[in-house]
């Protein structure tokens, strides 16, 4: 057990040290981007909305992970650079710059990346964007501001990717509904409200 727990702390000391942090917070994004996208498809297995697991489904999800994560890793160590510090006043000014401007960027990354997997055209990819966008970015401002002042004020930068995902893991499940909706005149609420129906069948 001893041994075990040694072992553990090496390589999590190896996973989050500088040489190895990026390698580490871009595999962590693909996977709980997938782990996002097969608890919603089981959700909708369950419901019967979906026959089977999509594997390619899947595997869109967590490559669009990767993008996000390579952007996320960069922008947490921009950030710590550019306002370092942990004053409230500090906190408050990160988490509305992440809001503002990185928010944006990573949901328009996610829809970059789901186009180039798809092969989509630039009209399919300018009508996902219109009818999912503002869904997608409503949900950020209700579930990342409170989280990120966590983030800013407690954790170290190497740890702010990995406590990104675990939060995300819940937001990945609500994105991957989004983007396989079909019916893109849905509001927050009505998706609030069909996601909370999976859950509570």
């Amino acid at each position: 057990m001893i041994r075990l727990v040694q072992w553990f702390r090496t390589v999590t000391k190896t996973a989050f040290s500088k040489k190895y942090l990026l390698l580490t917070n871009v595999a962590i994004s693909v996977s709980l981007s997938g782990v996002g996208d097969i608890i919603e498809q089981h959700y909708e297995i369950y419901n019967g909305e979906l026959a089977a697991w999509d594997r390619q489904r899947t595997r869109f999800m967590s490559i669009s992970g990767m993008t996000v994560g390579v952007f996320c890793h960069s922008w947490y160590n921009f950030m710590d650079r550019r306002f370092p510090g942990r004053t409230i006043g500090l906190v408050l000014k990160k988490v509305l710059i992440d809001q503002t401007v990185a928010s944006p960027i990573v949901i328009f990354l996610f829809f970059a990346t789901l186009a180039v997997l798809k092969r989509s055209s630039w009209e399919e990819t300018r009508r996902e964007v219109r009818d999912k966008f503002i869904r997608l970015y409503t949900a950020e401002w209700i579930v990342w501001p409170p989280a990120q002042i966590v983030n800013f004020y407690f954790l170290p930068t190497k740890y702010r990717v990995l406590y990104d995902n675990t939060i995300s893991l819940g937001y990945d499940v609500y994105t991957s509904y989004v983007i396989n909706d079909e019916c893109g005149g849905s509001s927050v609420q009505n998706d609030v409200q069909a996601v909370t129906s999976h859950t509570g069948d």
